[in-house]
């Protein structure tokens, strides 16, 4: 295996086309619907438009869930509502059509891809196509060991990648990213205190599934020993990740990065993919242009890597979950941006109008409305 330059990256990042996202702009100026009230579904339909160098834009019709799936050492300390080692029980819910997400996913006409880099359970009981990209089996315990070795993280972040090849071959025109992992959460906090240089405390949330307190005060001892380790390598990503990520984290960082690389769009989901792309920002600055964030998750973590990734979610429905669902949920929201932005028609123009003005207002009869339109003016 060669040796992976994560510079390279940043060569080969550009930005969402400014000409494109300026053409945009120009044209929701002229569209009947005026500026500004459509909201949120302006910024999402020119961020589409510029990702995808069109305008009008066209509709999202192939889009996919993508779940990186793993079992992290650390919920082996009790920092988790679920029991260590139980990665595999979500698997098979989201294989078995029960998990919420593919639930949901049915009924939207989404299909679901799972990708077990590190679940702890024999790989010959999960389908092929799910362990193809397996590292290992589970991670260390990073209070106390490295998740991974040197080797095993690059394998991790390779294997991310080449699934954003795989999709982005395929067609996939707007990829939903989550996770399905026991001990992620607590693995995700660590990544984003040693980031942004915080403490513990301010990270650690209570889970999809909340802990109780002596659960949370494992888990922010778990972190704060944790971060002894990460900080000697906050200079390597990489170096980073092998020491108090896992291969979900390794494997979502080069899926994000490669997946900016390949012009695909990607809504993220919860702390884990947040966690992942603020792994990715360092690595290359360009890249969260590429992306956008579905959802709150009221874990303090995800909170606080978005505030650095200068991300608003688009939507606090208040879902803890995880595993994909908050993304998902805002993906009819990006598909309405769409359509509204590709399709609504543009002001019709009276002779001697010049293009792009507005028309003018139609002489109004006597009485009240017209007087208060007058008065407006």
């Amino acid at each position: 295996m060669s040796a992976l330059n994560l510079d390279d990256f940043s060569d080969l990042i550009k930005r969402p086309d400014s000409t494109v996202r300026r053409a945009a702009e120009e044209r929701r100026e002229r569209l009947a619907v005026p500026p500004g009230a459509l909201g949120r579904l302006d910024e999402l339909g020119e961020w589409l438009a510029a990702a995808r160098a069109e305008v009008p834009v066209a509709p999202v019709e192939r889009p996919r869930v993508v779940l990186f799936a793993a079992d992290h050492g650390v919920a082996g300390l009790e920092v988790s509502a679920r029991p260590a080692g139980t990665a595999e029980t979500l698997v098979r819910a989201v294989l078995a059509g029960e998990a919420p997400v593919a639930v949901l996913a049915d009924r939207l006409g989404v299909p679901v891809r799972v990708v077990d880099v590190a679940v702890d359970c024999d790989p010959g009981t999960l389908p092929a196509e799910v362990v193809r990209h397996r590292v290992r089996r589970g991670s260390g315990v990073i209070d106390r060991e490295d998740a991974l070795t040197a080797e095993e993280a690059e394998r991790a972040f390779r294997a991310g990648m080449a699934v954003a090849d795989e999709e982005a071959d395929a067609g996939t025109d707007l990829v939903v990213l989550g996770d399905l992992s026991v001990g992620g959460t607590t693995v995700a906090a660590t990544l984003i205190a040693a980031l942004c240089g915080t403490d513990a405390s301010v990270v650690t949330g209570r889970g999809g599934l909340p802990v109780d307190d002596l659960a949370w005060m494992r888990k922010c001892a778990a972190i704060r020993d944790a971060l002894r380790r990460a900080r000697p390598v906050l200079g390597d990503q990489l170096e980073l990740l092998a020491a108090v990520g896992g291969a979900d984290l390794a494997a979502l960082t080069g899926f994000l990065l490669q997946s900016a690389v390949r012009r695909t769009p990607v809504i993220l989901d919860g702390v884990v993919t947040s966690a992942a792309a603020l792994v990715a920002q360092r690595v290359a600055f360009r890249a969260p242009d590429w992306w956008v964030c579905g959802q709150v998750s009221g874990e303090p973590g995800q909170a606080k890597a978005l505030d650095r990734l200068a991300m608003e979610p688009l939507l606090d429905q208040g879902v803890r979950v995880g595993e994909g669902l908050g993304a998902l949920l805002a993906l009819p929201l990006v598909q309405a941006a769409a359509a509204l932005s590709g399709t609504l028609p543009e002001q019709r123009q009276g002779p001697g109008d010049e293009p792009g003005a507005a028309p003018e207002a139609a002489d109004e009869p006597a009485g009240e409305s017209g007087l208060l339109k007058k008065a407006e003016g």
